[in-house]
């Protein structure tokens, strides 16, 4: 055997070992319990396969324009204030609607001026526009509005997404859906608490510190009739729990500031804890310019009561004894062991920019998952086997080439999923399939061509050399058609659409090196033992 060969079939055996490390690891036992358990450690399974949820969600994006012009609104009323500009009103007419749009009333002509360096120097995402009677009306520019909503729905799959990763569910898929507006796509393998995953995703979380301005009512009747039936503009009505030894028990309703003293962003910890009775609390951390921010507000506001809203609900309402600068604590009876580390867990990944709708919601269990394995692997096993008893019986010797090229084949797209951590779903099944049937055309190829080159009176090396020559360029365009094709559906497709596309183009990789190269080196093999002149079994 000449040097060069020597390298090659070198080279082979060592790309086999590299994959088979690939598939299965370092196995705990060489039992068929445990390299199956390796194998499965190595390539995960998908929703179709394991079992688990698929949900569609839809992000409530007029929430968080809501939030961008509230805070407007507050600006622009502080800044008429500073420029002693009278108006008669200013308002939000339609929330629902037209979040952004915001309405003031009777600005004297004489500060137009000023009204309009006000918007352009303070509100630069928004526009006025002058309308009848001294109204004027202040909106988000409509490409500031397309990129909020926009960037709402990307910061909601990153929320998710974090949370998803800090429960522990492997390989999630988390993206946009393209089929609907500002949709989400989330698929949850082997999950075994849908419900409180779902509870987790949906909530917003948004930690808020106000001030208490009044309460606790027994009822928003109440509140209103307290205040005269209505409401100071700065300040709204948020529900909430009475507080121990209150007169009013349940329920209970809140007057609190409109604008926060600090709010989620300003986080840069939470972790569960206990508080001074030994009671399940949560302990949260403020970033240094939160930190002053509350400091300055307790500060200010000694003996004054301030309340901790999540999700707009006030959690719990204290009094301001002393400074407080970047420490605070959630607690009380109402939340067990469980509740406190998923609401660390919500606080530290971020509170979601709006509130999600479930559009649709489908669960596979695990025997579904396991028929389609079962279904799967058999169809690849006979697929293979028919494949292989094929070219035994038409192409002889050169059959057992080819065989040996299709298992080494399925060997390192297996080791490629392992290494890359791919999931393997039941389209991924078919791509391997697909994979099985893209090597066996190109072995017939090849085989073919050495044929022809036989027929013509060549002999066996001459039509080797010949036939793997002739027929690589014809291999090489239709894996490459085939690969951009691939690449197409992983781009634009979700889910099993990509594990399709995933599995097909590590399989077509594979099968340009087993069919040119290992097959040509076993040829090679063959015609170093042969007489010359002996005739090449094919």
């Amino acid at each position: 055997m000449n040097k060069n060969l020597t390298w090659k079939l070198a080279l082979i055996v060592g790309i086999l070992l590299a994959f088979l490390l690939g598939i299965f690891g370092i196995p705990k036992s060489f039992s068929k319990q445990g390299l199956l358990a390796s194998m499965t450690d190595r390539i995960h399974l998908g929703l179709d396969l394991r079992g688990g949820t698929h949900l569609i969600l839809q992000v409530q994006v007029n929430d968080a324009v809501n939030v961008d012009s509230d805070n407007a609104l507050e600006t622009l009323k502080e800044q008429l204030r500073t420029k002693k500009i009278n108006y008669a009103e200013i308002t939000k007419p339609d929330p629902k609607s037209n979040p952004d749009r915001i309405v003031l009333k009777g600005v004297p002509p004489e500060s137009r001026s000023d009204l309009l360096t006000i918007v352009q120097e303070r509100l630069p995402e928004y526009e006025a526009t002058p309308g009848p009677e001294n109204t004027w009306v202040v909106s988000m520019k409509p490409q500031m509005l397309a990129d909020l909503k926009n960037k709402a729905v990307t910061q909601a799959i990153e929320t998710i997404r974090n949370r998803i990763d800090q429960l522990g569910v492997s390989e999630p898929v988390i993206q946009e859906h393209g089929l609907g507006e500002y949709q989400i796509l989330v698929q949850l393998p082997g999950i075994d608490d849908p419900a409180r995953v779902k509870d987790i995703m949906q909530s917003t979380a948004m930690l808020e510190i106000k001030q208490v301005l009044g309460g606790p009512y027994p009822s928003e009747q109440a509140a209103l009739q307290d205040k005269g039936g209505v409401l100071p503009p700065d300040a709204i009505l948020l529900p909430g729990h009475a507080a121990p030894g209150a007169e009013t028990e349940g329920q209970a309703w809140y007057l609190v500031s409109r604008v926060s003293a600090v709010s989620g962003k300003d986080l840069r910890d939470a972790q569960p804890s206990r508080d001074q009775n030994g009671q399940p609390s949560v302990s949260f951390t403020l970033t240094g310019e939160g930190g002053q921010r509350f400091y300055n507000f307790t500060s200010a506001h000694i003996n004054d009561s301030l309340g901790v809203v999540l999700d707009n609900k006030v959690q719990e309402v204290a009094n301001i004894k002393d400074s407080i600068r970047d420490r605070g604590e959630i607690s009380g009876g109402r939340m067990n062991e469980q509740q406190t580390k998923d609401l660390s867990m919500i606080l530290r990944s971020g509170a979601l920019p709006a509130g999600v709708k479930y559009l649709e919601e489908r669960t596979a269990g695990p025997s579904l998952g396991a028929d389609s394995i079962r279904a799967g692997v058999r169809a690849a096993v006979i697929g293979m086997v028919a494949v292989l008893v094929f070219m035994l019986l038409y192409y002889r010797g050169a059959g057992i080439n080819a065989d040996v090229a299709l298992i080494l084949n399925l060997i390192i797209l297996l080791g490629f999923m392992g290494y890359f951590g791919a999931v393997l779903t039941l389209p991924g099944i078919a791509g391997v399939i697909l994979t099985v049937g893209m090597g066996v055309d190109s072995n017939v190829l090849i085989f073919e061509r050495i044929r022809e080159e036989l027929r013509n009176g060549k002999t066996p090396p001459s039509a080797v050399d010949q036939g793997f020559s002739h027929a690589w360029i014809t291999i090489v365009d239709t894996h490459v058609t085939t690969i951009v094709s691939a690449a197409i559906l992983f781009i634009f497709g979700t889910g099993p659409v990509r594990g399709f596309a995933t599995t097909l183009t590590f399989g077509l990789l594979a099968n340009l090196f087993t069919a040119v190269f290992v097959s040509r080196v076993i040829f090679d093999w063959i015609l170093t033992r042969k007489q010359r002149g002996e005739a090449l079994s094919i």
